[in-house]
């Protein structure tokens, strides 16, 4: 018996795998990848401030050599630290075991600590990285600092197409922000995409609006459309993963669990509301995102240019310098 996997699951780049499992399916075992949520992302929100409690997740797979990989995606900002630390410890993991670390795009509440993971390199698409040098005044969640933190780690840059092992690759969902991307995971249960803020959570996926939208509205409904299309099984960056039924109802795959310390329904001055907005909300200035950018990626280039000519030039020179020991002879 051979089974081929689905193309969704690969690379466009990567030839089909097949996998022999022997007469009658016995005697072999296909290794897929699987998913496992380390910390559950939360759609939840004050009129004071941002909890953005985002999903964590692990993906494990074996690599094109057959070496048992571990991949973080998206691990959470520093409100969640310990129980980032926690949550690994339960897995009888250290920050060690993780060997690529995967951000689907660069904002404080998904990037703060990556510096957790120094050792391991950093999956991030090159708008992404480009952008989060040189963020738009207004874009609150992806502050000044960004580019810097990035730039500490060992960076690998992904986009659409790119394997990262069998069954994982990339898929570009611009629209949130510049270089947003979702992870795509062949399972046995079919085509899971994490998407980053892409698709916030659950309602999006039925409304086909980004509530918070930094850089292209047009782009980051197009990427919403996309992944519904795309994927049998959503992990969204602020709630839990869920399948759109049949009958187009959102169905979560897992409870919530969570515990809220210290308020109480009743509570003098303490309000709950029961959904989160789903109206779109622009950056203000977004009209002047895509100009600033493409200015700025031609001054990187060209500083690229000059920095490769400078080094060009100083190997000539090196290789021209006559031997101290010929006396210019």
């Amino acid at each position: 018996m051979v089974v081929e996997v689905d193309a969704r699951f690969r690379s466009a780049a990567q030839p089909s795998r097949r996998f022999d499992l022997g007469a009658g399916g016995l005697g072999f075992v296909v290794a897929m990848p699987t998913i496992d949520v380390v910390l559950q992302g939360y759609a939840m929100g004050t009129d004071t401030g941002h909890p953005a409690l985002c999903g964590v997740f692990l993906i494990e797979g074996p690599d094109a050599e057959g070496r048992h990989t571990r991949i973080l995606v998206d691990p959470a900002h520093v409100g969640r630290r310990p129980y980032l630390w926690a949550a690994l410890a339960a897995r009888n993991l250290t920050p060690q075991d993780i060997d690529l670390v995967a951000v689907t795009h660069a904002h404080w509440d998904h990037v703060q600590n990556i510096d957790v993971f120094a050792h391991a390199p950093l999956l991030l698409h090159p708008d992404e990285r480009l952008y989060s040098l040189n963020p738009h005044v207004n874009d609150w969640a992806t502050p000044s600092w960004t580019g810097l933190m990035l730039e500490s780690m060992q960076i690998r840059e992904v986009r659409e197409g790119d394997e990262i092992i069998p069954g994982v690759g990339v898929i570009d969902m611009p629209g949130h922000s510049p270089g947003s991307i979702g992870i795509t995971v062949g399972t046995v249960d079919g085509l899971a995409v994490i998407t980053g803020d892409a698709i916030h959570f659950a309602g999006v996926a039925l409304t086909k609006v980004n509530p918070l939208v930094f850089w292209d509205t047009a782009q980051a409904t197009h990427s919403i459309e996309r992944v519904v299309d795309l994927a049998d099984v959503i992990y969204p960056g602020h709630d839990q993963p869920f399948r759109i039924t049949a009958a187009g109802e959102i169905d979560f795959l897992v409870e919530k669990d969570i515990t809220i310390i210290g308020l109480t329904p009743g509570m003098p001055g303490v309000r709950f509301q029961n959904a989160m907005s789903l109206a779109a909300a622009e950056m203000p200035g977004i009209e002047e995102q895509r100009p600033a950018f493409e200015a700025f990626r031609a001054v990187a280039e060209e500083a690229a240019g000059r920095r490769a000519e400078t080094g060009d030039a100083a190997v000539g020179a090196q290789r021209r310098r006559p031997d101290p020991g010929s006396h210019g002879h």
